[in-house]
């Protein structure tokens, strides 16, 4: 297992998003509205099944592994390890959600090195708009990939709907943490020019509802932070309510808030 420093304080510089940086401010995530749970994991996993099964996934940024937790259920032959900056992923190794736990960032050059040409699969879920360098962790993830191996990728969309409608109170735009914002087609542009073939993108089991509901909660937080739990809630649920009638319409459509994107890597 590979260790590391602390990660230092992420920088605001851009490496190739015409959204640009977003200044920190923070952003509380009451009631867990962004989490994604066991269906929607198992739903991002599938994107997959239309490829050969693969023998190894490296998954980045991984966590507690929750992911290849729920990804076993649709790939139980397939050997999945973890990579994280904090020392969560080895949590995760003693609860046996991965075989080989990698502390640390996928840039870290011992990481890269022991890594290198391992991985059918290398996903990156909700991970590249923390990244310090976008450009430079694709490269790293690449790196770990066979050829003809695939990237896996989930981002927030930048072009949502509720990115033009919420403006500063859209969960991406108020981090801590959330550095680059990369529209679709910014990303498969540079895919393709780090030698990858788009397969797939898609929008619909990308989506969460969730924006209504966070937003107004923040609101409420700076409002009324000691009547949030008590006057805020009933608000807060409708918020959430009108996220899951409007999510049926939303994620079938460029107004999606996240995408999804498969890549494939191609031999040279």
């Amino acid at each position: 297992m590979t260790a590391t420093a602390p990660p230092e304080r992420p920088h605001t510089d851009c490496a190739f998003t015409p959204a640009g940086c977003r200044e920190h401010t923070y952003v509380p995530r009451h009631l867990g509205l962004t989490r994604r749970g066991p269906r929607r994991l198992r739903a991002a996993a599938r994107m997959a099944l239309a490829f050969p099964e693969p023998e190894s996934w490296l998954d980045v940024g991984t966590g507690y592994a929750r992911f290849p937790e729920s990804a076993k259920e649709v790939f139980p032959y397939t050997s999945f390890d973890g990579v994280d900056p904090t020392y969560r992923v080895l949590h995760a190794r003693v609860a046996e959600r991965v075989e080989e736990a990698h502390v640390g960032r996928l840039t870290d050059a011992r990481i890269t090195a022991r890594l290198r040409a391992r991985y059918d699969v290398v996903s990156m879920f909700r991970h590249l708009e923390h990244a310090r360098d976008p450009r430079e962790e694709l490269r790293a993830a690449l790196t770990a990939l066979r050829p003809g191996g695939h990237l896996v990728l989930e981002l927030p969309n930048p072009q949502c709907l509720f990115a033009a409608l919420l403006g500063r109170l859209w969960v991406p735009h108020s981090p801590p943490g959330h550095l680059h914002l990369l529209p679709m087609d910014t990303l498969c542009e540079e895919l393709r020019s780090q030698g990858c073939t788009i397969v797939a993108t898609g929008y619909r089991t990308a989506h969460i509802p969730y924006d209504l509901a966070a937003a107004t909660s923040l609101v409420l937080s700076h409002v009324l932070p000691s009547l949030l739990s008590s006057l805020g809630a009933p608000l807060v649920a409708i918020a959430w309510t009108i996220d899951h009638l409007l999510a049926p319409f939303l994620r079938h459509t460029r107004f999606s808030n996240a995408y999804r994107i498969i890549a494939r890597k191609d031999p040279t």
